[in-house]
């Protein structure tokens, strides 16, 4: 009678623990789907500051006259015109990539970078995956920021500025909250506070925390201050790409794979985003 006792006691035993173990993961379930509601909108009440005139006609100025003397420089020293040709030869074609952005108030152009992927395709004619189509060379042009050159271009034209919130894609942007619209309050930058705080390694909640802090703090030193930290972040090679990326990973795509939203609502912002960069 006693084994028979201590045999049932055991299987009793194992039944609650077996029970413990399955509500823990339940709760640890509601808490990951709590986080993930908390992301997706996104929610921060920052980045609602209204710059003075003056403070942006300081930046504006700042941006063209760094912009346009930088450029003439790199031109001067023909830096920009070998270093286009080499593209050309390596991409072997047109050595610019030219994509659509969204920029100031949601205000789409046409930002340029020097190409870093070829523009292989597979039998259906479809482009390969990024990791087949990036070049050594391409990579090179990344590590050291060079790729990013021809948005000199951009800035001068008005389109951008020298420091701000990273222009991010149109398919992007269909996906932002009310919160997160707030970074395209100000020009997008060639860098900015989330890029020297972690640039494509940062999650992209911090990264729309670094953008919306950095609307509310910016001005010339504020900005001669990130421009130093890009440029040692840029000699040290740091954070270019998501681990384990060849690029950083669309938002649309985040918010897919952490079950922040279905596949339904992620295919009706990408068809949202299409239809915005048909009007352009």
């Amino acid at each position: 009678m006693e084994e028979k006792e201590l045999i049932q006691n055991v299987l009793e035993n194992e039944n609650i623990e077996e029970s413990v173990s399955c509500d823990t993961f339940d709760m640890n379930l509601q808490e990951e789907q709590a986080i993930i509601n908390n992301i997706y909108p996104y929610k921060n009440e920052n980045g609602k500051r209204k710059a003075s005139l003056w403070t942006r006609f300081v930046k504006r100025t700042f941006d063209f006259c760094s912009s346009f003397y930088l450029f003439l420089f790199l031109n001067a020293t023909l830096i920009f015109p070998i270093l286009m040709i080499v593209v050309a030869i390596k991409m072997k074609g047109n050595p610019f990539f030219i994509q659509k952005r969204p920029g100031k108030n949601g205000k789409i152009f046409s930002l340029i970078k020097f190409r870093t992927m070829t523009n292989e395709k597979d039998e259906n004619g479809d482009l390969l995956p990024d990791d087949k189509r990036m070049t050594k060379f391409g990579k090179m042009l990344r590590n050291t920021s060079l790729d990013e050159l021809p948005e000199l271009i951009n800035i001068i034209k008005g389109d951008m500025s020298v420091v701000g919130p990273r222009p991010q894609l149109v398919r992007d942007m269909v996906f932002f909250s009310d919160d997160a619209m707030c970074r395209q309050s100000v020009r997008g930058g060639l860098t900015g506070l989330a890029q020297t705080s972690g640039r494509n390694n940062l999650l992209w909640e911090e990264r729309f925390d670094y953008d919306l802090e950095y609307v509310d703090n910016y001005g010339f030193f504020y900005d001669l201050k990130l421009i130093f930290k890009t440029i040692k972040k840029v000699v040290k090679s740091e954070d270019v790409a998501t681990e384990g990326m060849e690029t950083s990973e669309d938002y649309g795509d985040y918010l897919l794979r952490i079950g922040a939203i279905d596949k339904t609502t992620y295919d009706e912002k990408q068809l949202a985003a299409k239809e915005l960069l048909n009007r352009r």
